[in-house]
């Protein structure tokens, strides 16, 4: 591009040609059209490995760039109604990053006792880290356990510190496991009847079958666009516990309009709604999370899981 200088009476910087002959309002359109382009420039590559050096663990690549961390309370001994709850059932907290500007957004959801909360709370306000909800999901456990839904945005590393410092102040177990020399056992379900109830494809975790969910919808936080990953499909977990029985649990991700056809097809199947809240605070559309709870035929349950699904706004299997 040939530059131009204009003569000192115009007391102007030096501008390209093609801005020279422009009105002034229009050279600052222009300018300020770069600059909109400039701060809307895709995010900046992360190197995870200094986050997953921060954090204490190796976390795993997820679908839409996110980057995910499982911090399962394998440390608590948790019964309802006499069924021993494994982590992968409704004791699995986790953190999710995804790359935002120059830097990373996270979202999360801390498995806490009733005595954990406080601590963990104060370490991460400290730091400028957003608690967006503190409640339950179960009913009747036999141990206290609440779950602390928190969010952050800046610098990726220095958040997963703070996530680090303020998980020390729990027993929740930072280390990664210990591998397993054998393969698990397989589950004492049928997981192919139950997939094809459900019309979707689980799998199996930790003793328990997991199905998750996408909704239809693009759903954001802060204009920022969410993938299923950072928390925002319906999960649903399948625990056998014998006899072609299961225990059940998880959430029903919801718009408002939603929430009471749900919450009646469940009760219709005999499944117990435990909970109803917002994980988030700015998110668009604003969503709802249903929790739920049943133990008895797994089959029946699974029937009764796919009327509620067809009463909410999710993908079709693919």
């Amino acid at each position: 591009m040939k530059w131009i200088t204009r003569r000192p009476e115009d007391r102007s910087h030096r501008l390209p040609m093609a801005y020279a002959y422009m009105k002034p309002s229009a050279v600052w359109m222009a300018v300020l059209a770069a600059l909109t382009l400039s701060a809307t420039a895709a995010p900046a590559d992360i190197d995870w490995t200094h986050v997953d050096e921060a954090i204490g663990k190796k976390g795993t690549d997820q679908p839409g760039g996110v980057h995910k961390f499982s911090f399962p309370r394998s440390d608590l001994t948790v019964t309802v109604d006499g069924v021993p709850i494994k982590p992968a059932l409704a004791l699995g907290g986790w953190v999710a990053f995804i790359p935002e500007g120059t830097g990373a957004m996270f979202m999360g959801d801390l498995v806490l006792t009733d005595a954990e909360i406080s601590p963990v709370m104060q370490r991460l306000i400290e730091d400028d880290v957003e608690i967006t909800a503190v409640h339950n999901h179960l009913l009747r456990t036999s141990v206290p356990v609440f779950y602390m839904h928190v969010g952050g945005h800046g610098d990726p590393v220095k958040l997963a510190s703070t996530l680090h410092a303020a998980l020390a102040l729990s027993k929740t177990p930072l280390a990664a496991p210990a591998a397993v020399p054998t393969p698990p056992p397989p589950l004492d379900l049928d997981t192919g009847a139950i997939e094809k109830t459900l019309a979707y494809k689980g799998t199996a975790n930790g003793g328990v079958y997991q199905f998750s969910v996408p909704r239809a919808e693009d759903i954001t936080e802060r204009g920022m666009g969410l993938p299923s990953a950072m928390g925002t499909a319906i999960a649903i977990n399948f625990e056998p516990t014998g006899g072609g029985k299961a225990a059940i649990t998880g959430d029903f991700v919801l718009l408002g309009s939603e929430v009471n056809p749900v919450l009646r097809a469940l009760r219709e199947h005999g499944i117990e709604v435990t909970a109803l809240h917002s994980h988030m605070i700015e998110d668009s559309p604003h969503l709802f999370f249903m929790h739920f709870w049943a133990n008895g035929n797994a089959q029946k349950l699974a029937q009764g899981l796919r009327a509620a699904l067809d009463r909410a706004n999710v993908k079709p299997a693919s």
